[in-house]
């Protein structure tokens, strides 16, 4: 057996990756004997985090090196997965790392995305997408078969990633021998360390360290005129300043090296399109690709496999797809709109979709790197240097802005709902992930605790939104496996329908005059094959019928999105549409669809200005149908109750037929107790307390029974307005009943509502403990001012006149001893003198400073020397002497 020197210096093994050969030039090179005594050191359960900036090389060196690692380990076995965010960089990374091993394409190297596969059973490294590789741990959560997964792209926080490391940490926790490693292209390396390291039992995982690759990268800022976004997205002026803009700095590149090619950044699939068909015009003799998701994997490729041999200049017009897992040979110029696609929730209407916003500096420093990675290159921005100053440092993370049902479902098969026991980079906000177990709950696809029921295992294996994997199943026995696969596979792309109409994009789609019909084609036929399975199932009992032709556009879209059924609503304002989530949105000016009475909406976005009539929200895509369609795919939205309204002092109800929150009928009705009862309770927590009158007596009630819950709690009950309106079904029942009978709000009186609240046999002790008033040594019954609810903190006071005390050494304490009283002693005409809650202070020395200011004032009232003895009175001294 002939042997080379590899990796640590150690024999490499025949049918070894020839690591010397793959990472030459590639400055990673360098760290690859770092990493191999980090997962050695760790013995068959390594694991690793690799900070290493674009063009190192790490994707290309990492996943050899691990899988000769595991063939020493095994005997020659190994079997390796790779996750690359995107489809289009899964296949460049598996077509360079067989092409520098020698080997074909599908053999030692291979790939797996969605509708593509090139790998076999001799496969020992396997590019896939991160959400193959989720389909594959909920069918296989050992893994059994893999030895090591290295996670690449981990610093773009996309969601499927973010779970990724959730999931394979507890994979990696229940098998010993499963290598991990994480690889990020900027610093946040440190997070994911902790999160594999703490897997193992053994604090941080190692951070494998690696310089920068870059060389030489001239920045140059070129502002347009206009706002780069309106209130209806990109600016088309500013779309005609990037392409002018590229053009202009790609001819005067030429002129100095007529290998350069161009790299441009704009945020989506429409701008990539739109700039693309501007530099056709302006660049004559260039070659103008198209990058992003949509674009057919042949092109894809040939975009990032740089020039062919021979060939002329090239601009790559790209969305962030290019920004980090790509490196595209030849480009050493980029062109930088600033603009990014993110997802976001509005949480208020319920609307989940992807917005255009400033890139963050973090991105923007990727796609700059672009021009620099095979030699001096230079980077030209679109906008102003203090827009990038003032732009987020980084993209947020996807599990916190993203709609959370797809992941949600994940976790749900993975047996932890809501991601609870696990450590995940970020948890899921808890607003979103209560929505998206809503639409489980909906679906389906979840039960009560949580947990996937069977059709949400089916849901989970189908590589699409839960709300379409639903509608596929449920629309191919009505409609056939083509027609719903057709609209199924409209809906899960990313294509734009003109002026909202969804019916005139799938007409487009069909005929193939839309530039992405091939694409949407295929989409079809690997849906089909999933439709077709569940249309020659037995229809379940009770299914309904077809609906009447042409309305199959509408119910496949109501059937994924039932909350999205739009019914229109003629006002003052214009025509507007209520979804049955509540929502209401416009149509774009001059939409087609205006004139249908109900709509399937399938997309619906924040907006502003008049396309969105006034709401706030805007209809992007939508489907028409009619009220029995809206009812067959809403059926579980569909609801009869009795709508019972307390206002000014009046009870009215109305029968109402809804869908969601579509009213289809409302009629007037006499409402029962019960329900009248319910309605003055719900005006009154509306409204609050402030909706009754406190008579004094009740206002005092109150004070009492607060100071006791407060210094003894349990059993005396709180006082406080929440807690009070949250237990008024209770304590307050009858007076509800006479509310809504017609009896004024201000003539209840509340003491006999409040002492409904006394525990008992604790109540009969509540005069000891809280008296109404306190006995001083003169005789007299003083009433004790209790703090209100709002004032905690006062103390219980007692305002009496001071020769009344005359005697009273110590001072009372109410609550067992525990509230002491603040006396505010007064004149014989009612003045204030002096505040203690400490009379044995006051008579031995402000006392005396407050005879001599008030004996001469007051003759006829005793100020006797000597308090302690002298004998309290309310009268006069004649009247004490006739006593």
């Amino acid at each position: 057996m002939s042997t080379q020197r590899n990796g640590r210096d150690k024999p490499r093994q025949d049918n070894d990756f020839d690591l010397a050969a793959i990472g030459r030039g590639l400055v990673f090179a360098q760290s690859l004997p770092e990493l191999a005594s980090a997962l050695e050191a760790g013995g068959a359960s390594g694991t690793a985090v690799i900070q290493a900036p674009p063009g190192t090389g790490k994707t290309t060196l990492v996943p050899p090196l691990v899988a000769n690692l595991v063939r020493a380990r095994n005997g020659g076995e190994a079997r390796i997965l790779v996750t690359q965010p995107r489809r289009v960089a899964a296949r460049s990374a598996a077509r360079r790392l067989a092409s520098l091993d020698g080997s074909s394409l599908g053999g030692r190297v291979g790939f797996t995305v969605r509708g593509e596969n090139h790998a076999g059973p001799d496969t020992l490294i396997e590019f896939v997408t991160p959400g193959i590789l989720l389909r594959r741990l909920l069918a296989d959560p050992g893994l059994e078969s893999i030895d090591a997964v290295v996670i690449d792209e981990v610093h773009e926080r996309g969601l499927e990633t973010d779970l990724l490391l959730g999931m394979l940490r507890e994979v990696h926790e229940l098998r010993g021998d499963l290598v991990l490693v994480a690889m990020s292209a900027t610093l946040d390396a440190p997070r994911f360390a902790q999160l594999l390291g703490d897997a193992s039992g053994a604090g941080s995982a190692p951070v494998i360290d690696c310089p920068a690759a870059l060389h030489e990268l001239e920045t140059r800022w070129v502002p347009a005129a206009a706002p780069r976004l309106t209130d209806r997205g990109v600016s088309r002026t500013f779309l005609t300043h990037v392409a002018t803009t590229a053009a202009a700095a790609h001819a005067e590149a030429l002129t100095r090296d007529k290998s350069l090619d161009a790299l441009v950044f704009v945020p989506g699939a429409w701008e990539v399109a739109d700039v693309a068909a501007q530099l056709r015009t302006r660049a004559p003799g260039t070659e103008v690709l198209e990058l992003h998701g949509q674009v057919v994997p042949a092109l894809q490729d040939r975009a990032v496999s740089g020039r062919e041999p021979g060939g002329g200049p090239r601009i790559i017009v790209s969305t962030s797809l290019a920004e980090s897992s790509l490196t595209v040979p030849g480009v050493r110029l980029v062109i930088d709109s600033g603009l990014a696609r993110e997802p976001r929730r509005d949480a208020a209407r319920g609307m989940s979709g992807l917005v255009t916003v400033s890139a963050s500096r973090a991105a923007g420093i990727q796609r700059a790197g672009r021009a620099a990675r095979q030699g001096p290159g230079t980077v030209v921005r679109c906008f102003a240097e203090k827009s990038f100053a003032a732009a987020p440092a980084h993209p947020r993370a996807e599990i916190t802005v993203a709609d959370l049902t797809s992941a949600a479902l994940v976790l749900a098969c993975w047996g932890a709902p809501g991601g609870a026991g696990m450590h995940l980079p970020e948890p899921p906000p808890a607003s979103s992930l209560e929505a998206a177990t809503t639409v489980l709950s909906q679906l389906g696809a979840i039960d009560e605790a949580g947990h996937a029921t069977a059709l949400g295992r089916r849901l989970a294996l189908i590589p699409a939104d839960p709300r379409l994997g639903r509608a596929l199943l449920d629309g191919a026995p009505r409609l056939g496996a083509g027609n719903v696969a057709h609209i199924v596979a409209l809906l899960a792309g990313d294509y734009r329908a003109q002026a909202a109409d969804l019916g005139a994009l799938l007409a487009a789609l069909r005929n193939g005059r839309h530039p992405q019909s091939a694409t949407w084609k295929r989409e079809c036929s690997r849906l089909e094959r999933i439709a077709g399975r569940e249309a020659q199932a037995q229809r379940p009992p009770g299914t309904a019928t077809m609906p009447s032709s042409g309305t199959e556009l509408g119910l496949v879209t109501a059937l994924a999105y039932p909350g999205q059924v739009a019914r229109r609503v003629d006002n003052a304002t214009g025509t507007t549409y209520l979804l049955a989530s509540g929502t209401r949105a416009g149509l774009p000016a001059g939409s087609p669809l205006s004139h249908h009475q109900w709509l399937a909406v399938a997309e619906v976005a924040r907006a502003a200005g008049r396309d969105a009539a006034g709401t706030g929200a805007l209809i992007r895509a939508a489907a028409p149908l009619d009220e029995g369609t809206a009812l067959l795919a809403a059926a579980h939205l569909e609801t009869e109750t009795v709508n019972t309204v307390f206002a000014s002092g009046k009870l009215s109800a109305r029968k109402e037929h809804r869908l969601g929150a579509i009213v289809l009928s409302s009629t007037p009705m006499t409402p029962t107790r019960a329900q009248g009862r319910a309605a003055v309770l719900d005006a009154l927590r509306e409204r609050g307390l402030g909706m009754l009158k406190f008579s004094p007596a009740a206002q005092l009630l109150r004070s009492r029974l607060g100071m006791l819950h407060r210094e003894l709690g349990d059993p005396w009950p709180a006082m406080d307005e929440d807690s009070l309106l949250a237990a008024a079904e209770n304590w307050l029942a009858p007076e509800l009943e006479a509310l809504a009978g017609g009896k004024s709000p201000g003539s209840l009186d509340l003491v006999d509502p409040l002492r409904r609240l006394l525990p008992w046999p604790e109540a009969t002790a509540m005069d000891e403990l809280v008296p109404e008033r306190l006995t001083v040594p003169s005789g007299s019954r003083i009433r004790i001012d209790y703090p209100g609810i709002d004032e905690p903190e006062a103390p219980p006071v007692v305002a009496v006149k001071l020769q009344e005390c005359f005697g009273l050494a110590t001072s009372p304490a109410l609550v067992r001893g525990r509230v002491p009283v603040l006396f505010h002693l007064l004149s014989p005409a009612g003045r204030p003198l002096a505040v203690t809650d400490d009379l044995a202070s006051f008579w031995s020395g402000p006392y005396a400073q407050v005879r001599a200011e008030n004996r001469g004032r007051y003759p006829k009232h005793p100020w006797p020397e000597d308090p302690w003895t002298a004998p309290a009175t309310k009268h006069v001294k004649k009247r004490m002497a006739g006593a």
